[in-house]
Parts: C-alpha cells; sequence; structure tokens
C-alpha cells in the first residue's frame, strides 16, 4: 500500500500534471518504496531520474543531499519579468516543490508577490475550455495580435509543442501562466 502524499503548496496535484508517478522505485535518498516516484527535472550532482519520493522533496532532504534544484530559482518569476517573491518562497519552489517538464526553461509565475500554484499544461482546447481565464497572461507572454495569436492559440496542444503553462494565484485567483515550443 502507498502512503499518502504529501502536500505542496505550489504544486497542488503532482500525480495529474505527471510530475509524480505510481511507482515500485525505491528513493535514492531514504532508502524506501512508497509506492511514488518524482519524474520531473531535477538539477543534481548526481543522476537521479526517477530516483527521489515526494517526502524527500517535502522535507528538503533530497535537495540537501544531492545539491538539489527541481526549478531553477532564477525563473521563479520569470528571471525578473512577472512579480518579485521573497528568497523563502524561491527556496520552497527551487528545493521543496515537484517541478514540472517543459519544452524550455521551465518559469515559474508569480502573482500578488508570490509563487502560483501549478495547475498543469494546456493546449488551445483546454484553455478555452478550462482556463479561459489565463489566455490574457498567455497571450501577453508571446506578445502575439489577430490571426498570429488565432493560429498559436489553435497550435498550442497539452502533449506536443508548443504548449502552454497554467497556474492560479494563490491570493487572488487570478489564472496566469506562459508557453514554449522545442
Amino acid at each position: 500500500m502507498s502512503d499518502s502524499l504529501p502536500t505542496f503548496r505550489y504544486h497542488e496535484d503532482p500525480l495529474a500534471t505527471g510530475s509524480i508517478v505510481s511507482s515500485p522505485n525505491a528513493c535514492r535518498r531514504c532508502g524506501r518504496q512508497r509506492g511514488y516516484i518524482y519524474v520531473g527535472p531535477i538539477n543534481a550532482s548526481d543522476d537521479l531520474d526517477d530516483a527521489i519520493c515526494p517526502w524527500c522533496i517535502a522535507d528538503g532532504s533530497a535537495a540537501a543531499t544531492f545539491d538539489a534544484e527541481f526549478t531553477d530559482p532564477q525563473g521563479v518569476g520569470d528571471y525578473g519579468s512577472w512579480d518579485a517573491v521573497p528568497p523563502e518562497v524561491v527556496d520552497e519552489i527551487s528545493h521543496r516543490t515537484p517541478g514540472f517538464s517543459g519544452w524550455q526553461q521551465e518559469r515559474w509565475w508569480t502573482h500578488c508577490s508570490d509563487a502560483a500554484v501549478f495547475l498543469g499544461r494546456a493546449g488551445g482546447r483546454e484553455l478555452e475550455e478550462r482556463w479561459a481565464d489565463a489566455l490574457a497572461s498567455i497571450k501577453a507572454d508571446v506578445q502575439m495580435e489577430g490571426e498570429d495569436w488565432r493560429d498559436y492559440l489553435a497550435a498550442l496542444d497539452a502533449l506536443e509543442s508548443p504548449t502552454a503553462y497554467v497556474f492560479r494565484c494563490r491570493h487572488c485567483g487570478q489564472l496566469g501562466g506562459y508557453s514554449d515550443c522545442d
């Protein structure tokens, strides 16, 4: 039987986003087989693909043991383009929150002087049907108008390039995000 997953303030459902998956693998940090393993990006001193459990991410022990980052600290707030956040927030996102895989270097949307909650990857259809309020942020990020924007929106795909990444502000509930492509 699997243990209950830890709670992540900035990534509420890492199972749904695909950053954590069911797995019989043992964690390289704690050695336990807890039924889940992290499969998102890791920048670390060792090769840790499919080798870290969510509990060792949540308590910071994976980051401390392997000098690991799950999101580039500079990407929190888009390298200064979005709201600045306190260093403690950057540390929590980088070292104690599951990241997500993008086509390019991942960025973590910020709003109301805090990091936002990652909701998932989206294509144009998902944006229009489920997360329409994020469209303005994504449109502003790509700086397109008219037919170029309509064509780009139609091309967005949750699994193929280009892809949108959707977030929700923890304070005001506004949706936002960005997109990228390979």
